[in-house]
């Protein structure tokens, strides 16, 4: 009797947990819904329109500095971290050696121009020999007219005649042999001046090689960028091209982001991208935008590529590097990255007016220095110096214009 009062006093007790199962349930079946129609909506009208990666790092140009001449490494003015400015000396070598090569190039351009000088005068006198030559021409055509008239008349013997015509034959192969001494000496300084003679010209350019080596012992930063993999040390021969350090210009940098090629299927060139950095977190949103697509995979590009024509193939989805650069430096400023830091890279897929590959090829070089051109800035003034205190004066100027002609 006990036993059958319990079991009726537990059944109102079941039935009323059941009904709260019940609405547990159905308010569980109605939050799901509402979550998979919120996802639906979210994503129909924003979420499909992206497209992200963790797959993404920091990359940027790494600047070699390398030496273009051999010598022996005197002083190093910069070490790793350190921040450089295009121009400022790196490394300096040994330039004994280059000082001298450039003393003997200054000597042999001033001894070239003092050579091609005489030349000129040379041509001058050659000038004035056949000037006396060809008076002496007509002198002894004058005499041999006159004896000739006076044979005719018998006043003079025929053997003077003769004498007569022997002269003036004589006359004019000297005459001759003048021009043609003219015309040779003439051929070295045609349409010259001492500047603009070839081998006042070669001299320059000998000193010019030699001016350049003796600049180039002093190696520059290329760029303006932070020091990094510094291995030079002081009183090491190093040769031409070997790497001695680089210079890393943090404010020129970008990401690449490794996307699944199935998510590429609306990605275009200038398309924004929101980049945040594991450094600092998403607090801080990096603006960007894609610059350019991969043209292949990394697997297609590598040193070994993979064989796929095997027998145990299994389809791997593969992942193509897309170029992300920065739109707004003042966050490199106040946020600065490093190469290879790792990065999160959000694609904004609105805008479909873009392309896919570059439609028109680089005009202008996206990278590039003007440091090397400044080197021969002195170069020429100091060979125009040279030229000009080998030179007799304004009067040797003025006689090789006078030359151009004969």
């Amino acid at each position: 009797m006990s036993t059958q009062t319990t079991t009726e006093a537990e059944r109102p007790a079941e039935q009323s947990n059941g009904k709260k199962r019940a609405v547990m349930m159905k308010l569980f079946g109605a939050v799901t819904l509402v979550g998979v129609i919120a996802f639906g909506a979210w994503y129909f009208l924003d979420g499909r329109w992206y497209e992200g990666t963790d797959d993404a790092y920091v990359n940027g140009n790494v600047v070699q500095v390398t030496p273009q001449i051999p010598g022996t490494v005197v002083s190093i003015s910069s070490d790793n971290g350190d921040l450089v400015k295009q121009g400022q000396v790196l490394v300096t070598l040994d330039r004994n050696d280059a000082d001298v090569a450039l003393q003997h190039a200054s000597a042999n351009l001033a001894n070239t121009v003092r050579r091609v000088r005489g030349l000129y005068t040379t041509v001058s006198g050659a000038q004035a020999i056949v000037a006396v030559r060809r008076v002496a021409v007509e002198k002894a055509q004058l005499d041999y007219n006159r004896r000739r008239d006076l044979v005719k008349t018998g006043a003079i013997s025929a053997e003077e005649l003769s004498h007569a015509l022997d002269a003036l034959t004589a006359a004019q192969n000297a005459l001759s042999d003048a021009q043609q001494q003219l015309q040779t000496n003439q051929v070295l300084v045609d349409d010259t001046v001492v500047a603009s003679h070839p081998d006042v010209k070669a001299a320059a350019a000998a000193y010019r090689a030699a001016y350049l080596d003796d600049v180039r012992t002093t190696i520059v930063a290329p760029v303006t960028g932070y020091v990094a993999m510094r291995t030079v040390q002081v009183g090491q021969r190093v040769q031409t091209g070997t790497p001695m350090m680089a210079v890393v210009p943090l404010h020129d940098i970008w990401v690449d982001a490794n996307f699944k090629e199935t998510q590429l299927t609306d990605m275009r060139i200038g398309q924004p991208v929101e980049i945040t950095s594991d450094v600092y977190g998403s607090s801080v949103k990096y603006k960007g935008k894609i610059l350019e697509l991969g043209v292949g995979t990394g697997a297609a590009f590598s040193l070994l590529p993979a064989q796929n024509a095997t027998g145990n193939w299994i389809k791997i989805v593969q992942r193509m590097p897309v170029r992300v650069v920065f739109t707004d430096p003042d966050q490199l400023d106040q946020h600065p990255l490093r190469i290879g830091m790792s990065m999160d890279a959000s694609v904004n897929l609105r805008d479909q007016n873009g392309a896919m590959l570059a439609q028109q090829p680089q005009v202008a070089p996206r990278y590039s220095t003007d440091v090397f051109q400044k080197e021969l800035a002195n170069a020429d003034a100091n060979i125009a110096k040279i030229i000009h205190t080998n030179m007799a004066g304004s009067e040797d100027s003025a006689m090789a214009s006078s030359l151009k002609a004969p």
